[in-house]
């Protein structure tokens, strides 16, 4: 057996040179779908919010758009297709993944392993903070947290040593455990890659969207899982499969900037998605028509469907500049403290 805490576990699983997982040719779209892959009309609603991150930055002479997480730069590749001319001429597009650049993609996008700095424009990063690994704690029976190991090639789970200082601060703040059996997740690493993320901005809009929970919904066994060829699967951290954690959305946002909390359904209904069928005259109009309204009524209901994607949590951050005008109504903007 070999026993390892689940960060070092899983980073080794998604992301080493040879065998990660993340590394293989197929790509995240050969095991599980996101919502790019879900609809050509995520890739549009992301394509009309840059738009207006461009308005509201007062058209820049240099545009950023940063897909951080780009998979195979499915994103990327609809985002680009559907700007106007304007737009595409002042366009700097950047992938920022580890796999290495693939083909077809636009010559104009930059692939990177790393967040740009000094950019202005939107920096979307949509299932990629789940991905970075995390150590995971339990309260023992003598009310010690302890940090849980797991064994690499069979993903038996034991206890191990008990949890750093910084770890234990972290826990008290943001997921507070009580007696023997209670789990926490320990989110400092993701609040840290997010933080150097934004911190790449001059100015523009910062949205991280994932499987989350915030204070108060924490979930109590944990969230670790695991994802191959389409099917749900044990988190075994061995470089076969995804190994994926929820994201505690409230703990990641950067303080100091004006933040927002919310569904994939109401950012991509203010983003104009809509899962509403076409009128019924329409079919006998324009029968062509109606099809591709009624298939496009179908990817939207899967995009915003509460029970699916659209339950997935959107954190929303504007660094020095105005917020959209699709998003401002949305209920639940604030101001960070420091």
């Amino acid at each position: 057996m070999t026993w390892m805490r689940w960060a070092p576990a899983v980073e080794r699983a998604l992301y080493d040179p040879v065998g990660g997982f993340y590394r293989r040719p197929e790509g995240p779209a050969g095991h599980f779908r996101t919502s790019v892959h879900a609809s050509p009309g995520f890739a549009r609603a992301v394509g009309r919010l840059l738009l207006e991150v461009d308005e509201a930055l007062g058209r820049p002479e240099e545009l950023a758009l940063v897909d951080v997480g780009a998979g195979r730069g499915e994103l990327l590749t609809g985002v680009l297709a559907g700007l106007p001319g304007e737009v595409l001429a002042r366009l700097r597009p950047y992938g920022v993944e580890i796999a290495p650049r693939p083909a077809g993609l636009p010559s104009t996008a930059l692939w990177t392993d790393a967040p740009p700095r000094g950019v202005t424009g939107l920096l979307f990063a949509n299932e990629w903070l789940d991905n970075v690994p995390l150590d995971v704690g339990e309260v023992d029976e003598e009310g010690v947290l302890r940090y849980r190991e797991v064994d690499t090639a069979t993903g038996d789970q034991r206890l191990g040593e008990p949890v750093s200082a910084a770890d234990a601060a972290w826990a008290e703040r943001w997921w507070p455990v009580g007696g023997p059996g209670d789990v926490v997740e320990f989110g400092g690493p993701r609040d840290a890659a997010w933080a150097r993320a934004v911190a790449g901005l001059e100015r523009g809009l910062a949205v991280a969207v994932d499987y989350g929970h915030t204070a108060g919904r924490r979930p109590p066994y944990g969230t670790y899982a695991g994802f191959r060829d389409g099917r749900e699967v044990a988190p075994v951290p061995d470089g076969s499969c995804d190994v994926t954690a929820h994201v505690a959305l409230d703990a990641v946002a950067v303080p100091g900037l004006h933040s927002l909390w919310t569904t994939q359904r109401e950012a991509l209904r203010a983003l104009g998605v809509s899962g509403g069928r076409p009128p019924l005259a329409l079919a006998s109009t324009d029968p062509a028509a109606y099809l591709r309204a009624l298939a496009g009524a179908g990817e939207g209901a899967e995009l915003t469907d509460p029970g699916g994607l659209g339950g997935f949590g959107w954190l929303v951050q504007a660094v020095r500049m105005p917020v959209p005008p699709s998003l401002e109504n949305l209920p639940g903007w604030q101001t960070l403290g420091p």
